[in-house]
């Protein structure tokens, strides 16, 4: 029996599809006109805790991640700070693992202290990849005020991302929908 069910395959890549489309074509727009990161850092965090809660299944946000970074390079190849969401997935799949997911998706308290955290740490992750590896060292001191601003902001993304992830999944849940179905 193969680890990942057709319906998990179908929410990898449904989550997957959404980042990537308002990824696309949102982000850079915003990005444009307020030079703050805040939007893929959102995106990305609502499309993992989604696909967490759906599938429930180590490996499911660092497919979806890596999904989404090798689309996104490929309709915009200079999209390489995708990278860095890819790191920030990995790490966000091995958290809520290491956790476990009945403590991570279930448990209210918890699961907000815990998701919240964690999308806020990945995404500062993300930012801090993006900024040490793509960004021009003198542009981002100028723009952001250094490496650790940008990887500030974009952890303001990530829990930003963190809360309406998390009121998706209870908005889903009071419309009864569960991980595998309708109830």
């Amino acid at each position: 029996m193969p680890y990942f069910s057709t319906r998990d395959i179908v929410a990898i890549v449904i989550c997957a599809a959404l980042w990537t489309a308002l990824n696309s074509t949102i982000a850079p727009v915003f990005f444009a006109a307020t030079r703050l990161p805040f939007l893929c850092d959102f995106l990305a965090f609502v499309s993992l805790i989604l696909v967490t809660w759906w599938t429930r299944k180590f490996g499911a946000a660092s497919l979806t991640g890596l999904l989404v970074t090798g689309l996104s390079l490929a309709f915009r190849p200079g999209a390489t700070q995708m990278i860095g969401f890819a790191v920030a997935s990995i790490a966000f799949d091995i958290l809520t693992r290491t956790v476990g997911y009945r403590n991570s998706l279930d448990k209210p308290l918890p699961t907000v202290i815990g998701l919240v955290s964690f999308s806020t740490m990945c995404a500062g992750l993300a930012g801090l990849v993006i900024g040490s590896l793509f960004m021009n060292p003198e542009f981002l001191t100028t723009m952001f005020g250094g490496i650790y601003a940008l990887a500030g902001l974009h952890a303001v993304g990530g829990f930003i991302g963190g809360i309406i992830g998390l009121i998706l999944i209870e908005a889903l849940k009071t419309r009864i929908v569960t991980p595998k179905g309708l109830k």
